[in-house]
């Protein structure tokens, strides 16, 4: 998956996961360092992890949540209590965490607003790295939690520029921004009776916008929030683009017509603009209801009047000069809440590194083995710029993918229930040289051995073609010969023991002919005693069977009528066979089983007429039933 995002930094949320859920292919990721946020409470729900390679950037700090009232794994103090130098910073003071819970009503605290794992803070000397995924509209229940999020997320963002760090924002926001980020932006207004300035004065829109350039704000600001202090970086290079689209309702299949909507974004502080080479969308890559947004970061960046090279920013100080390694990974460099640091997958490594390594590596040799067989991988993934001879670094490309468990997650196992034997395995057992291990017989050799000499059983299959050839027919089994085995001094070890056996008992052909003959003259005998018992009988009872029998044909078309699904009708704009859906939404209907087109939506977002999208064909099925009875 990795190679085909072709990025440095990956961003997933809705991973739908618990820590028991965890697989080595998900965490002990060779050369890639990880950091989870799962929800505390609500199973399969929500959740984000932030992957990041090795061989070209380290985080210096990593905190779960907006709030900072979460702790560190293994420890009892928040993210908030720790020392200032292993602080991110720009936590919500009690001013404004008070004013954000007065506007929204909120009856929660921050606690509830982080424990459904929805944040990953991850710093670099370049920037801080927020990773989020905002609850989404579904019902009004949810409304004032939304609010809630979104007031704090706000919060943070403006508290860390104020105090003089850049932010790169990234992920699924759940907020179109403006008309062009939606298909059905008019036919919301229309539906829901508001006007242009009601549908940019929603709550979460206009908070929205309020943090962004150029963004649509009616009115006067709102207090706290009168500078815009973060630049859309994906529309910022595409200003005028339609159909930009990065989420579709699968339910309806709008994605092939791009009936869509822009909820996922890659947002960097004003400071950064000049960063950034390209950024775009990839709604051509599949597996979600969302598609990647990306956003790649220049070789060379500007700071002042300096420039700096960007491997240099995004590792710790010293560890990359002018973009080549001066320092080499190793463990104390890892932060707690690496994903490799859970108990379950420290200290371990992978299945592929058992046939790598021909012997155990500690945590520290790993991470440098690592580094350096990723180091050429990364320049050849991260950028299509050309490299001159003297080993200038690529762009570093991030990524934001939304990701849904359900399609590409398998039911995991148990994690380490395998690899912890394979683990004390390699720790624990020493590989002795081949010339020593020839001298011991294998198992196998052991179990050949207790064959007695004279068995009667053949030898096993030598290569696979055979598992596949029919059984050969003895002659002496179906003539019911007793075979009796003699030994053979001559016999040769490739030729079955039973085979030969069959061979020096063969019956002579006197005696097969006889019981052939016999054979033959009972079945004729038993042949006529059933023919004259049948035809003594009264003419009645052949009558009685002459209309007893029944037509095989006829009975398995009634029971193929019986049992097979009706007829599917043919759409009439496309004469195509229609789908059958049930109805969800509730009322009278709810339930009811109908028929219709089978072509997706079109980028109106409705049934058109004489197009290639879907057509007006509906009928229930309770009705077309009835017509062909």
């Amino acid at each position: 998956m990795f190679d085909i995002l072709e990025a440095d930094i990956v961003v997933f949320q809705e991973t739908k996961i618990q820590q028991k859920d965890l697989r080595d292919d998900m965490v002990l990721v060779p050369g890639w360092d990880c950091f989870f946020s799962m929800p505390k409470h609500k199973k399969g729900y929500s959740g984000i992890v932030i992957y990041t390679r090795q061989s070209v950037c380290c985080p210096v700090r990593a905190e779960e949540g907006i709030s900072g009232v979460l702790c560190p794994s293994n420890s009892s103090t928040s993210f908030s209590d720790l020392p200032e130098d292993q602080q991110i910073g720009g936590y919500p003071t009690l001013t404004q965490a008070s004013d954000a819970l007065d506007s929204t009503s909120l009856a929660t605290d921050f606690v509830a607003l982080d424990s459904e794992g929805r944040s990953v803070i991850l710093e670099f000397p370049a920037f801080v790295l927020v990773g989020v995924y905002s609850p989404a509209n579904r019902d009004e229940t949810r409304d004032d939690f939304r609010l809630g999020f979104l007031n704090l997320l706000d919060i943070r963002v403006r508290n860390l520029v104020s105090m003089g760090k850049r932010v790169f924002l990234t992920g699924d926001l759940n907020i179109s921004r403006e008309e062009l980020d939606t298909a059905n932006a008019e036919s919301a207004m229309r539906k829901n009776s508001m006007t242009t300035v009601e549908y940019f004065s929603t709550p979460t829109r206009r908070l929205f916008n309020q943090l962004l350039e150029d963004g649509k704000v009616y009115g006067e600001r709102d207090h706290g929030r009168e500078r815009a202090v973060l630049w859309d970086i994906c529309r910022g290079f595409h200003p005028l683009r339609k159909g930009m689209f990065t989420c579709w309702e699968q339910k309806v299949n709008a994605r092939p017509g791009n009936f869509g909507a822009r909820i996922d974004y890659v947002l960097c502080s004003s400071s950064m603009k000049d960063w950034f080479s390209d950024s775009n969308i990839q709604e051509g890559l599949m597996g979600s209801d969302h598609c990647p947004v990306y956003a790649t970061m220049k070789d060379v960046i500007a700071i002042g009047d300096a420039e700096f090279n960007t491997k240099d920013l995004m590792n710790p100080p010293g560890m990359f000069q002018q973009g080549r390694r001066m320092q080499k990974l190793s463990a104390k460099d890892m932060l707690p809440l690496s994903g490799r640091l859970i108990p379950e997958f420290d200290r371990r490594q992978s299945i592929r590194d058992m046939f790598k390594r021909t012997q155990t590596l500690s945590m520290e040799q790993s991470l440098e083995t690592t580094d350096q067989s990723e180091t050429d991988l990364a320049m050849v993934l991260s950028s299509n710029t050309i490299h001159d001879l003297e080993g200038n670094s690529p762009a570093l490309k991030v990524k934001v993918v939304d990701y849904n468990a359900t399609e590409d997650l398998s039911t995991p196992k148990r994690p380490g229930q395998t690899q912890r034997g394979i683990a004390s395995f390699l720790n624990n057992t020493k590989r002795q040289p081949l010339e020593k291990q020839s001298d011991r017989p294998s198992k196998r050799v052991k179990l050949v051995s207790t064959i007695p000499a004279g068995s009667n059983l053949t030898k096993g299959q030598r290569n696979l073609r055979g598992f596949f050839k029919n059984k050969p027919t003895d002659a002496a089994s179906s003539a019911n010969v007793p075979i009796t085995r003699k030994s053979s001094p001559k016999s040769s070890l490739s030729r079955p023991v039973l085979s030969n056996a069959i061979q020096q008992q063969k019956p002579s052909t006197a005696s097969m002919v006889s019981m052939t003959s016999k054979t033959a003259s009972t079945l004729a005998n038993l042949k006529e005693d059933i023919t004259s018992s049948f035809m003594s009988e009264a003419p009645l009872r052949k009558s009685n069977w002459v209309l007893n029998v029944h037509d095989p044909i006829e009975s398995k078309e009634s029971w193929s009528k019986l049992f097979s699904k009706p007829a599917a009708p043919r759409c009439e704009g496309h004469n195509e066979p229609c789908i059958s859906l049930v109805t969800k939404k509730s009322g009278i209907n709810c339930g009811r089983s109908f028929w219709m087109c089978p072509r997706p939506l079109g980028p109106s977002g409705a049934k058109e007429k004489g197009t290639q999208w879907r057509c007006q064909s509906f009928v229930w099925c309770s009705d077309w039933n009835s017509k062909v009875d």
